[in-house]
């Protein structure tokens, strides 16, 4: 068990000191380093054309308001339009949608011909179907397609810059920040790093590389065109998200790669310091953060091999073999915690004098020493990259949150394979969403002080 364990942690760390030697290279030849933003210039810039903001809606009576509201004071321009989808058995997100769109004449409410929830996938394409018939009735294309979730705070730079980046490319991604909560530091907090570190660094990396950049499904934009070609792949499905998959977001990131289109991940900050980015709270319990990452894991890693498969590009390749380790992390983390309590029941029973010293190969000591050193950096970029965002405050608590994050790895890398084989089995996948109770807008006294 620890030689099964100690080498694939030692793939591991080779697999993200590659990471981290290509990032550092791109840190100091200034690839990765952009002139900061005029946040007022950005937040009041005309845009280029029209640009339509997609929300798909189950259950979010609680936040969609606050997120509906703020999008439209955040971006004031007249070429946004906002369409919110919700399902006709979910009066009350329908009405805190109304209440809080109000008399903008740029809000739309799409209500879904059919019960929910299906998928967050159906729902696009139900918006997709909407944005559609407006450009019908209108006779006025849309320029771009941003895609948000019900309880994101936007950016109010964020509108203005993929505009502009739209320019030269096809499909645009900007960083999601975390938010972190004082009521759960380290449930929801252990997002924090893990968010800061990809989209700081590993997402950098991948967009420098020319791989495939999955869609987070916040803070992404399209250009027009680029939709209506992966709505033509599936004309069945009535719109360009795949109904069928779990994580539709990360799969048409890499379809619209696959279509040999120009994409960026942009990383820019504002005049203020500020990092221009998607801010959302997530989960603050442990079930909702399980199954969470239980449908990332289930989408990505097991329906991504299956609907996805390979590709034989070398950087391609190992992308996806990134994106898709999490069930093989789960279990060699799952054994390393089990070897853990092993050593400890073998050392209570050496010193009562029950045992028998054991006896290591000098190769095996010589792989603990790598893993130990190994950890020792990866525990030491969790904390650089977590406190440059939030704080040294925040950055320690991340080396202290990496025990929850690895229970967390285990219990969903369990939970998405059980999900997995049901679906084998002929179960379809339903919107396991998550239930969200609070909302960084919400917060910002908090967060001032």
């Amino acid at each position: 068990m620890l030689l099964f364990a100690g080498i694939f942690f030692l793939i591991g760390a080779v697999d993200e000191l590659a990471v981290d030697g290509i990032w550092a290279w791109l840190k100091l030849s200034g690839r990765a380093t952009a002139p900061p933003v005029d946040r007022l210039l950005a937040s009041h810039h005309p845009l280029s054309g029209k640009a339509a903001v997609m929300i798909p809606a189950w259950q979010e009576a609680e936040v969609i308001g606050a997120t509906i509201a703020h999008l439209l004071a955040a971006w004031p321009q007249g070429e946004l339009r906002l369409l919110v989808g919700c399902y006709r058995n979910d009066a009350r997100t329908m009405e805190a949608a109304r209440r809080a769109g109000g008399a903008d004449p740029r809000f739309r409410l799409v209500i879904h011909d059919r019960d929910g929830p299906t998928t967050k996938a159906d729902c696009l394409n139900a918006l997709y179907r909407a944005l559609g018939r407006e450009e019908k009735q209108t006779g006025e294309p849309f320029r771009m397609v941003l895609l948000h979730d019900a309880e994101d705070m936007v950016d109010p730079a964020a509108l203005w810059v993929l505009d502009k980046a739209l320019d030269q490319a096809e499909f645009v991604q900007l960083p999601v920040r975390p938010e972190p909560q004082p009521g759960s530091r380290w449930i929801a907090g252990h997002y924090c790093e893990e968010f800061t570190e990809a989209h700081a660094k590993a997402m950098v990396v991948r967009d420098a590389m020319g791989a495939a950049l999955p869609a987070a499904g916040v803070g992404c934009a399209f250009a027009r065109p680029i939709l209506a070609r992966l709505a033509g792949e599936r004309p069945g499905q009535e719109g360009p998200f795949s109904v069928e998959s779990l994580t539709e977001d990360y799969e048409m990131g890499l379809r619209i790669k696959a279509l040999n289109a120009r994409t960026q991940f942009l990383r820019l900050r504002g005049d203020d310091g500020e990092l221009i980015a998607t801010r959302a709270c997530f989960p603050a319990e442990l079930g909702a953060a399980v199954r969470q990452k239980t449908r990332w894991i289930h989408g990505i890693a097991l329906q991504g091999w299956d609907r996805l498969g390979w590709i034989a590009r070398p950087v391609e390749l190992w992308m996806r073999v990134r994106d898709r380790r999490g069930p093989l992390t789960a279990i060699v983390l799952a054994a390393a915690y089990l070897l853990l309590v092993i050593a400890g029941i073998l050392g209570a029973a050496d010193m009562a004098g029950l045992g028998r010293p054991w006896q290591g190969d000098p190769l095996i000591y010589t792989l603990i020493l790598i893993n130990f050193a190994s950890f020792v950096w990866r525990a030491g970029m969790r904390f650089a990259f977590t406190a440059n965002e939030y704080g040294i405050a925040e950055g320690l608590r991340a080396v202290l949150r990496i025990p929850v994050a690895n229970i967390i790895a285990i219990m969903a890398g369990r939970r998405a394979l059980f999900a997995y084989m049901g679906t084998l089995g002929g179960k379809l996948p339903v919107w396991d969403k998550t239930t969200h109770l609070a909302h960084p807008a919400l917060m910002q006294p908090e967060r001032a002080g």
